[in-house]
């Protein structure tokens, strides 16, 4: 689950890490009150999940706190388009922050290396940029600090990595508090990712955390309880957050064969069988066990929001999942609906029967088997 760079940063301050001061808002007079705290010089963030927002006319430097208003009055509603996000994402809320005065510029992040497995401090003087960028043209630049799960993060390995990194002697003893309790931050809220960039030296010698990134495990969510509501807003694709105030759990892909299973690995199976077949899924859906029809047509609703789907496959398991609530569901959705591409349908086990005569008279290609299944859509797609 990831979070939006306000909610990051309130994080990373319950830690002490240091933030520029701020707050977010959802109008413009909010932004400008806000704004005005500051003498009207801040900087106005929109808080959307996207790569590129700067560029995307997201982000802008003000020394008026009216301006900073009309800005946020304008942005407010827009959406935002990028290259890492073609689709855009609507601006509900923006962060005001107050501005710093910048000297130097550093990356810092805690996150798991998922190829070693171990968790990993990255280091870099060369801050503000992408690290993708750092690492394909200066990989020695980065200095990674693998965690001993044995012992934890010691203070001379963190002090070692800092100057091996090159960091400005001005900003190293404060680095390496900051390591400290950004660890201590991903640790204590179950984050698989914790990013600073940039962390800054000051002109007057302090070191912030200017912006953050902040992704958490969604399987320890059960455990912050804080975080419920931050869910809500977690996804960067606008069908992924419709899905999570569903409650379904469903990922976008970039294929155009719409895939809705039971059961994660019965759905990964089918993804598989997609691929084998010569085409490529559209996303992973899994209707959850004991699925009832209103959920299943949902679903459906949910895979057609996305507009590069040109056929939808359906493959259901029964088990605690009855077969036949699901092909109501399907009817029902399709009949509302008004679906014109092709699907097929593959639905097996309890009272699968009686979903094959429900199912009889709908719009769609039954199969057998998920190869079958595959197999027919990859030549209904072609």
């Amino acid at each position: 689950m990831k979070l939006h760079e306000y909610q990051s940063k309130e994080l990373l301050a319950s830690f002490g890490v240091p933030v520029p001061g701020g707050d977010v808002a959802d109008n413009s007079r909010d932004a400008e009150k806000i704004a005005e705290l500051y003498g009207g010089r801040v900087v106005v963030k929109a808080q959307v999940l996207m790569g590129g927002r700067g560029k995307a006319g997201g982000v802008k430097i003000f020394d008026d706190a009216g301006e900073a208003g009309r800005f946020t009055r304008e942005l407010i509603g827009k959406r935002l388009v990028s290259p890492q996000n073609p689709a855009g994402i609507v601006v509900e809320k923006v962060l005001v922050a107050e501005r710093v005065e910048i000297e130097k510029e550093f990356y810092v992040a805690a996150l798991l290396d998922r190829a070693q497995q171990k968790e990993v401090i990255m280091i870099s003087a060369k801050g503000g940029v992408d690290i993708e960028q750092v690492a394909a043209e200066t990989p020695d630049a980065i200095v990674r600090l693998y965690v001993n799960t044995k012992w934890g993060l010691c203070d001379y390995e963190i002090r070692d990595a800092v100057e091996r990194a090159e960091i400005d002697r001005r900003a190293a003893r404060q680095m390496v508090l900051l390591i400290q309790r950004i660890y201590h931050a991903y640790l204590s809220s179950d984050a698989t990712l914790v990013e600073i960039n940039p962390c800054v030296l000051t002109a007057d010698g302090r070191v912030i955390a200017v912006d953050a990134k902040v992704t958490l495990d969604d399987n320890a969510l059960f455990r912050h309880a804080e975080f419920a509501q931050a869910s809500d807003e977690s996804a960067e694709d606008p069908i992924e957050a419709e899905a999570a105030k569903r409650g379904i759990a469903y990922v976008k892909l970039d294929g155009d064969v719409g895939v809705i299973g039971n059961g994660a690995g019965l759905v990964m199976l089918t993804l598989d069988e997609v691929a084998r077949a010569g085409r490529k899924a559209a996303n992973f859906l899994d209707v959850g066990g004991g699925a009832q029809a209103e959920r299943v047509k949902q679903c459906v609703e949910l895979v057609l929001m996305d507009t590069n789907v040109k056929s939808l496959l359906i493959n259901i398991f029964g088990g605690i999942t009855r077969g036949d609530e699901v092909a109501n569901g399907v009817v029902n959705a399709l009949e509302e609906l008004d679906v014109k591409l092709p699907i097929v349908a593959r639905i097996e086990g309890t009272n699968a029967e009686e979903a094959k005569r429900i199912l009889a008279g709908a719009n769609l290609i039954p199969a057998d088997t998920v190869q079958e299944a595959a197999a027919k859509i990859a030549e209904l797609s072609a």
